[in-house]
């Protein structure tokens, strides 16, 4: 799969679409690719989620436009997308820091955010760990809640939080956190923070139990104070292992193996922690 096309697609199917409603969905179909893959490729690749590069190229023309024309800033939220001028103007200032009036009337700064191009680097040349390992279907159990992709990387730290840290008790020790999206289309997926299968814990606690195909995985270690290594590795898996390997994701699942954190000195914060990325994979 040639990541670099893909992207340059996209960045051109956003900049001919960008007063249109632009969805993953959407801009996915655009490029020939799942909402999936295409969702989690971008925002590892460039750095963004999809939403938030749209987002700051909206308002980045928006302010350009106020300058250039006499536009009412109704219609200038409305072209742009937003449902009133007052929820355009907030974030107008969120992304440029003055109002649109200040700007027009006073002079006010305006920030630029330019279009991103792909240019050919010479990446990868360093070692990247993995095996890839034949599982049969297993059970997990656990608590789980739909998420947005464009918003995913900052909510599910939050129901980490909330479910695991925050809980006077503990629903599970969080062996997992699976990401599922069987279609592989949507704008939505589920993430589940789960152990392996317990019937008697699972009624217990009256906990969802999910059970996950078999699959060919490639298995990635992480290791060190979470959660960077994490991210490093999810990062490196579509910038460099994808496109270089034999091998593309089979089906819509991410899964973080963690270990115990009491095992460690420092829990999950230890300089030897160890946790592993699976992504089911297939032979291109």
């Amino acid at each position: 799969m040639d990541w670099i096309k893909i992207i340059g697609d996209a960045m051109e199917y956003i900049e001919e679409n960008i007063t249109e409603n632009l969805t993953v969905s959407r801009i996915a179909d655009g490029v020939d690719i799942s909402a999936f893959y295409f969702q989690k490729g971008f925002s590892m690749l460039c750095g963004y989620t999809v939403g938030e590069y749209i987002r700051m190229r909206r308002l980045s023309l928006a302010g350009s436009e106020l300058l250039s024309s006499d536009i009412k800033v109704i219609d200038l939220a409305m072209k742009y997308g937003y449902d009133s001028p007052d929820s355009f103007t907030k974030a107008f200032v969120r992304f440029h820091g003055s109002t649109p009036t200040d700007v027009r009337t006073n002079g006010a700064l305006l920030k630029s955010f330019a279009p991103l191009h792909i240019k050919l680097s010479l990446d990868g040349g360093t070692v990247m760990e993995y095996r890839i390992e034949k599982k049969p279907a297993f059970k997990v159990m656990g608590v789980s809640k739909m998420f947005s992709y464009e918003s995913a990387n900052a909510d599910i730290p939050k129901y980490w939080d909330e479910v695991y840290v925050q809980a006077k008790v503990k629903p599970v020790r969080g062996k997992y956190g699976v990401c599922f999206d069987e279609e592989m289309a949507g704008n939505q997926f589920r993430y589940m923070i789960a152990d392996d299968y317990q019937p008697e814990v699972t009624a217990k606690k009256q906990l969802e139990e999910y059970e996950i195909p078999a699959h060919t995985w490639a298995v990635f270690p992480c290791k060190g104070a979470m959660p960077l290594p994490l991210q490093e590795v999810n990062k490196r898996i579509f910038s460099e292992w994808l496109p270089a390997s034999q091998y593309e994701i089979a089906e819509g699942y991410n899964i973080e193996h963690y270990s115990n954190p009491a095992d460690f000195k420092g829990g999950m914060q230890d300089p030897k922690y160890y946790a592993e990325v699976w992504i089911p994979v297939k032979e291109k």
